[in-house]
């Protein structure tokens, strides 16, 4: 034998030996609710399920202190009847920014209105009380009844976006 296929047989070993070592380490791996083990008389003891058709990898995690809050954050729509409201970073903001940012979602609003508005006119006049002009394309009737059902859910979706809306720019009021 050459030099090299020593080497190469000597790294095949290594290799099979490595993997049937793994293979080895490998344990029967039981789920006892969240938790996970590969010690068979505890989970036998704590009736756990063996896990069955695929490796299991567990990440640990630090638990978070129990002094870190969670953040709350302010809704750009929601009106603010105090003089200040509380910013994603949980300080204070000045009624004048409030104010601000009020008048900002009112304008935001009522530019969606107005689109909301001008959608629902062409769908209604598009629907023709029922009785839409039928398209080239529409010569098998189901296709027609099809998209008359399909502009009646449209104008009832555009009348209740329009009803949202004017009821969020009731609320900044």
């Amino acid at each position: 034998m050459t030099r090299a296929r020593i080497h190469h047989a000597a790294a095949f070993a290594a290799l099979v030996g490595l993997a049937s070592g793994t293979v080895w380490a490998q344990d029967r791996i039981f789920r006892c609710g969240n938790e996970y083990t590969n010690n068979a008389q505890e989970a036998t003891a704590r009736g756990c399920k063996p896990v069955s058709g695929g490796s299991v990898t567990i990440v640990q995690s630090t638990p978070r202190p129990a002094s870190a809050a969670p953040v709350k954050l302010a809704s750009a729509g929601a009106s603010s009847s105090a003089a200040t409201a509380a910013s994603p970073g949980g300080t204070k903001v000045d009624s004048a920014d409030q104010r601000q940012r009020d008048s900002d979602a009112r304008a935001i609003l009522e530019s969606e209105l107005r689109k909301q508005e001008a959608k629902l006119t062409s769908l209604k006049s598009e629907y023709n009380n029922g009785e839409p002009e039928r398209r080239g394309d529409e010569r098998n009737y189901q296709k027609y009844l099809d998209r008359v059902a399909e502009l009646k859910s449209s104008i009832a979706r555009a009348e209740a976006d329009l009803s949202s809306l004017r009821t969020e720019i009731s609320r900044l009021k």
